[in-house]
């Protein structure tokens, strides 16, 4: 069989004024044909983890793009249309095909478009036609639409967040779509909307055991897949929010049923499950009353590039030098100006450094430090969610009482530990690390950490769901609404 595969994939947080351009996908690695081969464990490990499968069965794969790009405002309408129209142009070179692998994220939105990658699933249908096998591989965090929906055969999204999973969910893919194309299975798909806006973890109770309890129906009595898309709260889309969604094998009625139950299950542990954060100046007397030893994790959820804010705020940081609190590591700062001061210093140089609150009022104001520059790395990368992530330049600069701070000129949230200790840093001579993410950075630093703190502080990313100033999406929704389900 010949399998026609691509990735474009960025989640687009609306509420951000900045754009996300041609140059935001380049830094990532923007690539055709291939991604596989010059990217296999960045952009392209999709694409490169597909060809394995592929000729382990004898099956030939045909490789468009594959483009990424960290989080931020809406993309610009040429770049989007740009990567759309490539895509269908190498499809209409590859036609025939046996089936599609799309590797898409789910809320990416662009100027005139915001459901981009149901535009772009329709057009794929459109070219390959009805028979055809169309499997696509959504991020937990996507807008599932209802033009996704009849424009696919077989949607699967990760399941974990941290999103840990998207090898597996991608096998799990490929094994379905080859059953329906080989003419065994016949997808069918019902879903449930849960009327409920929010971000879940899932290294927690009740969702860790609700992930077990999805997984336990796949592959039996016919279900072939049960997905839980949280949505994405910060996209400002008609169709945001969260969704469950089942495919049996040609049972309908079987995938309705059992998608409104466990989507009411859902729905019953809605208060148990959203964990909101813990406020910062409590957070803060958390780390001062830790009296064993241990690393605490602060995460820093609403500075986090990973949900399209800028990560130089200084809300964190101003806190903790307004405590006393000292002996602790925050990273990473997207500062392109002090990262250049720090460059033209140079290593062991000691000058006064104005750091972050550089990008607006949701980055706060600038705090002005005397640190000693302790490193440069010009490639900075950290490995984390399956994939190496690009940081830029690295810098590690120190100021008194043992604070360390990490500059990149490479806007990402923190995944890993080497997001630090890439650069020196020794966080097992830490009391505390903060990092500027909201759960991803968990798959790695959970195990290290003796505590791990979610801190509520101002920012772009803030867990308020309640007073998401939405304009497009509607307001019934919980928890806004106690009972959306009452109109």
């Amino acid at each position: 069989m010949k399998i026609f595969a691509a990735t474009l994939a960025t989640e687009t947080n609306t509420f951000t004024a900045v754009p996300t351009g041609q140059v935001d996908f380049e830094l990532h690695g923007s690539f055709r044909g291939d991604g596989s081969l010059k990217s296999p464990t960045g952009i392209g490990v999709f694409h490169a983890e597909l060809i394995k499968l592929a000729a382990q069965d004898d099956h030939t794969v045909v490789e468009s793009i594959a483009a990424f790009s960290q989080p931020a405002g809406r993309t610009l309408r040429r770049v989007y249309e740009n990567y759309r129209e490539q895509l269908l142009e190498d499809l209409r070179a590859a036609l025939p095909v046996d089936a599609v692998q799309l590797y898409l994220h789910g809320a990416m939105v662009a100027e005139g478009y915001d459901d981009c990658e149901g535009d772009t699933i329709h057009a794929v249908r459109q070219l390959v036609g009805a028979d055809v096998p169309i499997g696509v591989e959504l991020d937990l965090h996507c807008h599932y639409t209802q033009l996704m929906h009849d424009s696919t055969d077989i949607t699967i999204c990760y399941k974990e967040y941290p999103h840990i999973d998207g090898l597996d969910r991608l096998r799990e893919l490929y094994a379905l779509t080859m059953l329906q194309a080989a003419g065994k299975i016949t997808p069918t798909t019902a879903v449930h909307d849960c009327r409920m806006v929010g971000m879940w973890n899932t290294t927690v109770e009740p969702m860790k055991s609700f992930v077990s309890r999805m997984q336990s129906y796949e592959g039996q009595d016919g279900v072939l897949s049960v997905n839980l898309g949280h949505g994405f709260p910060l996209g400002d889309v008609a169709e945001t929010g969260a969704m469950l969604w089942v495919v049996t094998d040609n049972d309908p009625i079987k995938a309705a049923a059992l998608a409104k139950q466990l989507g009411q299950e859902f729905w019953t542990m809605r208060h148990e499950a959203l964990k909101p954060p813990t406020p910062l100046p409590q957070a803060i007397a958390r780390v001062q009353a830790h009296e064993g030893k241990g690393l605490i994790v602060m995460a820093d959820v609403a500075d986090n590039p990973g949900g399209g804010a800028m990560g130089d705020s200084n809300f964190v940081l101003q806190a903790l030098l307004d405590a006393g609190v000292g002996h602790f590591a925050i990273g990473c700062y997207w500062d392109l100006g002090a990262v250049a001061l720090c460059q033209s210093a140079g290593v062991g140089a000691t000058l006064e450094l104005r750091i972050g609150g550089k990008c607006g009022p949701m980055s706060g104001t600038p705090i002005d430090l005397k640190v000693t520059v302790r490193a440069i790395v010009e490639k900075h990368t950290q490995f984390g969610l399956n994939a190496h992530f690009p940081l830029g330049v690295g810098v590690w600069v120190q100021a008194e009482n043992g604070i360390d701070i990490v500059l990149v000129s490479q806007r990402g949230q923190v995944l890993a530990p080497e997001a630090f200790e890439g650069l020196g840093i020794k966080l097992s001579d830490k009391k505390l690390v903060v990092v500027k993410s909201a759960q991803h950075f968990n798959a790695t630093f959970g195990p290290i950490a003796t505590e791990v703190i979610y801190a509520d502080a101002p920012g772009s990313t803030a867990k308020d769901f309640k007073n998401i100033p939405y304009k497009t999406r509607s307001l019934n929704y919980w928890p806004r609404v106690e009972n959306p389900w009452v109109i």
